[in-house]
């Protein structure tokens, strides 16, 4: 090989070497654009549907009447004891309830084994205090926020409702089923100080971006839907027990 042919085979590497770290700069570029944008966008829907969801939290006091008062589920125990947030959430709602927001309650959550059940946790709470098994309504197949608002709308026909849950929580669900089409304001259950907090709190701002997505987006279908009960109704028909 002569000078000139190893001068232009050391050429040719340095523009192949070149043009495989450009693309690489080019590559890693762009993965930092889209994480950055989708950073952006997952603060700009968390902060939307947190404020958005705020304007109709409302104390006991203030809450209008509605069709139900509606408890989201929450951790039960293996002795069949609400956990400190459920027990929370329902204390709150039988207090609505006692202050005649509404003369219908609707319990929905994970009834999806045998051997875990929050819906009938919740019935039996409600029932020693006195709420009647006609006006107590048990959506056993509540697995999500989503799929909880979407039966309450579309199996129980429920057009305005007070939400309860905790504050954290209850700024999704309020704005969940709003953009569902249904009238809703939201009760919050912060009785106490819970342990974890900080762990929901992270994890809820992937569960807004998560919910606004199937609501204006996706939209699926609930895991099951079924036969119309409307809240109006007995509720004694939802009963597996």
């Amino acid at each position: 090989m002569n000078k000139r042919e190893g001068s232009t085979v050391k050429y040719v590497e340095v523009r192949r070497m070149w043009s495989k770290n450009h693309r690489l700069r080019r590559g890693i570029l762009l993965f930092a654009v889209i994480g950055v944008l989708g950073a952006v966008s997952a603060g700009y829907i968390n902060v939307r549907v947190e404020r958005t969801g705020a304007k109709y939290i409302v104390t006991a006091e203030q809450a209008p009447k509605a069709d139900t008062i509606l408890v989201l589920g929450a951790y039960v125990h293996p002795d069949g004891k609400p956990s400190a947030m459920l027990h929370d959430r329902l204390q709150v709602a039988l207090d609505l309830y006692r202050r005649q927001t509404s003369d219908k309650v609707l319990v929905s959550g994970d009834h999806g084994q045998k051997n875990y059940d929050e819906v009938n946790a919740m019935r039996t709470f409600m029932e020693k205090h006195d709420v009647e098994p006609e006006n107590l309504f048990l959506d056993h197949a509540g697995f999500s926020t989503y799929e909880s608002l979407y039966r309450a709308r579309d199996i129980f026909k429920v057009h305005k409702v007070i939400i309860v849950t905790q504050e954290y929580h209850l700024k999704r669900a309020v704005y969940t089923a709003r953009q569902m089409g249904m009238e809703a304001y939201g009760v919050a259950a912060d009785l106490q100080t819970y342990r974890g907090m900080p762990k929901y709190a992270t994890r809820e701002v992937a569960a807004r971006n998560k919910d606004f997505m199937l609501v204006h987006i996706f939209k699926p279908k609930p895991t099951y839907l079924g036969d119309e009960i409307p809240i109006s109704g007995d509720g004694r028909l939802t009963r597996d027990q």
